[in-house]
């Protein structure tokens, strides 16, 4: 009997959303948080899926989050702006900023919203390609909790800290770079210790700064950063700029996700850039479109083929959305006890 269940995306957006607003979350809050759950699950993103809502309701069950924060700009001037989330949902405050964003660059080329005092937004993706979709480049970088040892260290301090950068083609699929500084998301390692599965090795080391396989070991140890020395200086520079920047916090003071002890004091900058204040917009996608065509035509390594960064998780998205979405059982039990507590279907 397989371990893996395949479910339509608006099956499981209407489960979400119903135990979203059972918790309290405003309905339009709750559409946009399981639209960011669902949009990793299509991108086969599952380790910033669906499997983060039990967590999410336990963060507002135990108070450490504000399910209907106020979220209020103390700076809103020019190009830039500064958004106070309030201990809010991330997601809620990240479609907010990077909406804003896009306003911004319109009338000034470029637009910057830096937040404070968020929470975890999920695949940071999800922003920088609201921007694509409207003919833009958009920029999103975000904090995270300490997973990385800087490099020469075995002491995790810095965090993997996302950056995603979307552009916009023309007859092509849009370029989507969306990477952390880890080799591997922390949150991979979270689900395969979930499914008591091992990890591979050159993900992690654990608490003693040794090598290891084991998934539950790495937790409790650090993430190996791309690049090494590379990697581990990205990280520390995205903690920066997403947290002192925005006065938030210092590094190593961002919360885990699964950490019940106080908000998470998560920052996040959004950029967009209007590509028509500086070319034409068809001159520009017509160029990507030659640039990936060019790409695409030089001789493979190995027989393999060729995919631009995002093109992978575009047509796994197009799969998805006519075959299903594959949950595994583990993660079925999970929602389905938090049916029963919310009196709410089960999947």
């Amino acid at each position: 009997m397989s371990n893996i269940i395949f479910y339509d995306s608006h099956t499981l957006k209407e489960f979400c959303i119903n135990v979203l607003i059972r918790t309290g979350i405003k309905i339009k809050d709750a559409e946009i948080i399981t639209d960011s759950l669902i949009f990793a699950e299509l991108r086969n993103i599952s380790s910033h899926g669906i499997v983060r809502l039990s967590t999410y309701v336990e963060r507002i069950e135990k108070g450490v989050v504000n399910p209907n924060a106020e979220m209020v700009y103390l700076v809103n001037e020019g190009a830039i702006a500064l958004l106070d989330a309030n201990n809010g949902m991330g997601q809620v405050a990240g479609y907010m900023a990077m909406s804003k964003s896009i306003n911004i660059a319109q009338d000034y080329g470029i637009g910057m919203v830096v937040v404070k005092n968020s929470n975890h937004f999920g695949v940071a993706s999800y922003y920088s390609m609201i921007a694509s979709e409207k003919g833009m480049i958009g920029i999103v970088l975000t904090n995270a909790s300490p997973a990385i040892a800087p490099y020469g260290t075995k002491t995790p301090i810095l965090g993997t800290n996302p950056l995603t950068v979307a552009i916009p083609a023309g007859k092509e699929k849009p370029i989507v770079l969306d990477m952390s500084m880890s080799t591997a998301a922390r949150g991979k390692i979270r689900l395969n210790a979930l499914k008591n599965q091992d990890i591979p090795f050159g993900w992690a080391l654990d608490e003693d700064g040794n090598p290891t396989t084991d998934s539950k070991k790495a937790l409790k140890g650090s993430l190996l950063p791309i690049g090494g020395v590379k990697g581990s200086a990205l990280s520390l520079i995205i903690d920066i700029l997403c947290g002192i920047l925005s006065g938030t916090s210092l590094i190593g003071e961002v919360k885990n996700i699964t950490d019940m002890s106080g908000p998470s004091k998560t920052g996040h900058v959004f950029m967009t850039i209007e590509i028509k204040k500086f070319i034409s917009e068809d001159i520009f996608t017509g160029s990507i479109d030659l640039s990936i065509n060019s790409i695409k035509s030089l001789p493979p390594l190995n027989e393999n083929k060729i995919y631009m960064p995002g093109e992978i998780e575009m047509n796994l998205m197009e799969e998805r959305k006519k075959k299903g979405i594959p949950l595994d059982i583990e993660v079925i039990n999970s929602l389905n006890n938090l049916a029963e507590r919310y009196n709410v279907s089960k999947i």
